[in-house]
This record gives C-alpha cells, sequence and structure tokens, in this order.
C-alpha cells in the first residue's frame, strides 16, 4: 500500500505494510560459513551418506549447503575441478562480479560504512539522512528532524569527496572531535533522541548508478528509509535526483521523505554585495553560505545559519605559548576552520569541553593569540600537551 502525505515541507513515501521486513542478505562467503559451517568430515563418507564413495556425492552435499545460504541463484557459481575437491566462488556486487575464495578479504574492503563493523548493521532498520554534512547547520539539523519523525534518525556522510574529485583541500567547518557534541545538541529538536552518524566513503561510491546505490541501501544496509534535500543529487556523475531517489525507494521497498531546502531569512550585503553566492542562488542554508560568513568575520551571521555559536578547537603542542592569562598557538593547531583574520572581543573560552570563562581572540595569518579575562589559566593546566581548547565565537 502506498501512502503519499504532506507536512513540514516533506514528501512522504511508505509502502511497508504493517512491519518491517529484513531484505535478503546479498552473498558473503564469510557469512555462509559462520552460519552454515559444515560438519567434521566422516571417517566414512559412504556411510554417513548411504552412497558409494565418490567425488560426485561430495559435491552434491556441498551444493545442498551452499544452496541453503539463498545467497547464490545459479549452480554455475560453484565450480569444482578435477582432482582434489575444491570450490570457488563467485561474489556478486553492485559493481559487478568478482572472484572470492572462502578466506578472501575482498568483502571486507567492500564495506559501504568505514566507521561501522563488518556486518554493517549499524543503521539496520533506521531512517538515514543523505549529504556531505560538514557545517551541520540548520539545514542540516532538518533533515535529522525529519529522520527522527519518521523513525530511528541517523546521518551517512560522505568522506573524501574533495580528494578523489580534485577539489582544493579545506578545513572543516565542524572539528571532527567536535561533530558528536553538535548532534547532542540536535537531541531536543529530535524527540530527544542524538542522531549517531557513520561514514561513507565517497571513492567506494562514486561509479555506482542511482540504482545501484539505493540497492546497496536497501540490501547491505537494511535500512527502512532515507531523508534528502530537494537538491540532493546522487549516483555516478551527480546523474540522480530528489525524484529518481523517491522512485527507487519505492521499487525497493523504502520509505522517501523529501525535505525542502531552509531559506536564509536575514540576507544582508557586504559592502554592497549580496550575501548570497551568486545569481542563481535562491538563498538556501549550505556550507558554501557559512564558509563564506566566516571568511569575513561575521559571527552573527554565522550563528543564524548553523543554530548555534561556532567552535574552533585546538590541540596544543610543543609550538605552543601558554603564559599566565594568555595562550599563542600556531595557525596550525587549529583543527577546523577560524573566521577571518581580526580581533574577536565576544568569545568564551573551554578547555577539553570544560567552560573556563570569557576571553579576546586576534587571528592573524601566522597565529592566534587567546587573552583570558579571568584569573591564571595555570589553575587549568592548559600547557599540558595534547589538551583540546575550544574556542567559541559570539556576535
Amino acid at each position: 500500500m502506498e501512502m503519499m502525505e504532506r507536512g513540514g515541507g516533506a514528501l512522504s513515501f511508505n509502502l511497508r505494510s504493517g512491519r518491517l521486513l529484513a531484505s535478503p542478505l546479498r552473498f558473503s562467503p564469510l557469512l555462509c560459513r559462520s552460519h552454515h559451517r559444515f560438519p567434521p568430515r566422516p571417517s566414512n563418507p559412504a556411510r554417513r551418506l548411504g552412497t558409494t564413495k565418490s567425488r560426485c556425492s561430495t559435491k552434491i552435499r556441498l551444493l545442498s549447503r551452499f544452496r541453503s545460504c539463498n545467497f547464490l541463484k545459479e549452480e554455475e557459481h560453484l565450480i569444482f575441478p578435477d582432482g582434489p575437491c575444491k570450490c570457488s566462488l563467485k561474489a556478486f556486487s553492485s559493481y559487478g562480479s568478482q572472484e572470492a575464495n572462502l578466506s578472501s578479504e575482498e568483502t571486507k574492503k567492500d564495506k559501504f560504512l568505514i566507521d561501522c563493523g563488518d556486518d554493517q548493521e549499524c543503521v539496520l532498520g533506521g531512517i538515514v539522512a543523505l549529504g556531505k554534512f560538514d557545517a551541520l547547520h540548520i539545514g542540516h539539523r532538518q533533515l535529522a528532524i525529519q529522520a527522527s519523525k519518521a523513525g530511528t534518525p541517523f546521518l551517512l556522510s560522505f568522506v573524501g569527496i574533495a580528494e578523489v574529485l580534485g577539489w582544493e583541500s579545506r578545513p572543516p567547518i565542524v572539528a571532527a572531535s567536535d561533530r558528536k557534541r553538535v548532534l547532542s545538541s540536535w537531541a531536543p529538536y529530535c524527540g530527544n533522541v542524538a542522531p549517531l552518524e557513520y561514514q561513507v566513503d565517497f571513492s567506494k561510491v562514486r561509479y555506482l548508478t542511482p540504482q545501484q546505490f539505493v540497492e546497496r541501501l536497501s540490501k547491505e544496509l537494511r535500512i527502512s528509509g532515507v531523508v534528502a534535500g530537494e537538491n540532493y543529487r546522487f549516483g555516478y556523475k551527480a546523474s540522480g535526483d530528489a525524484l529518481e531517489l523517491v522512485r527507487l525507494c519505492k521499487e525497493y521497498g523504502l520509505s522517501a521523505f523529501i525535505v525542502s531546502s531552509v531559506l536564509d531569512k536575514t540576507q544582508c550585503s557586504y559592502n554592497g554585495a549580496s550575501r548570497g553566492i551568486n545569481s542563481t542562488d535562491k538563498g538556501q542554508v549550505s556550507s558554501t553560505r557559512v564558509r563564506r560568513a566566516l571568511a569575513v568575520g561575521d559571527m552573527e551571521y554565522v550563528s543564524e545559519l548553523l543554530g548555534r555559536r561556532h567552535r574552533v578547537v585546538l590541540r596544543l603542542d610543543e609550538q605552543c605559548v601558554c603564559m599566565d592569562r594568555r595562550i599563542l598557538a600556531p595557525r596550525s593547531s587549529m583543527l577546523n576552520q577560524p573566521p577571518g583574520d581580526g580581533m574577536y572581543k565576544n568569545c568564551i573560552l573551554l578547555i577539553n569541553d570544560a567552560f573556563i570563562g570569557p576571553c579576546r581572540v586576534i587571528i592573524n595569518a601566522e597565529n592566534i593569540d587567546i587573552e583570558f579575562d579571568g584569573e591564571s589559566l595555570w589553575e587549568w593546566n592548559p600547557n599540558q600537551e595534547g589538551r583540546l581548547i575550544g574556542i567559541e565565537f559570539g556576535s
């Protein structure tokens, strides 16, 4: 049964009837071995099988075992050469087929999620929001909110895009060590559930067609549904759009929620130039918009786009100089993108996520200079190498 709903700027397509049906598992020699182990070879195979002792009977017994795994559909996938009994298996993936032995590690290299276990069950039965999620801005938060309304929310972040496509390397907007904190802050918007995030290596999905991509979501990750923005593109050379995603999800029995873009309602100008990105920009909140506002030091605007203060994280090392009320660190110590060069007065200092107090920050081409307004910093021992210093920038 198909249902279409409109509400909260989303289209919902749900074909699941009453209960979640797990999709059939794709072929995995390792999994097949773990659930259908061969019994120890009897000393007298002829007596055990009730037939004459022959290589043919052994083949039949092995074929019966493999058929029970539901991974193989054709007998041709099993090859029994003359001589000692061996079996070579063809493991089929969305990329095509490849030869693999039972003891091969190739199936592990083809994992969809790079930070999930070999079973790839981290998002099993959940609703996944799809995107790059560089800034974790209010538009990304809206995707997580929609996912939480439909089920258990997850974020699937595509990483390594710049390296694969040859883009210029840039620091992240949110430090990797700070992403969990930001997602936890979304819990009040998501039914008091903090979305979990898992990463997809872009190089492993780059050449997938739109259909192959959705097939892998359905059959390998066994999710319940997806959430994406109305401008979402996917598949090789971005050949699939949001409508194609909905159609394919319907084909594979997944729910699909397409969320309208969150628009920037407070656009103004920088010296007469619009805050917009270009003439075709419709004013939607984006990571590019956040980066541009950071570059010019418009921290009030950055806070509006992010839905929170921007936090820069530094890792202390031997190059950092810690004085009584001051920390001087090289730009290389910053783990994410700072604001543009200048002085910032309305800042908050944190050490290992612990609130210390207000501070003033000066950023230039070489260093970041943090001056604490309170008592001596030695009380918190900031000079210890490896500690993380956080600076939150106000308007």
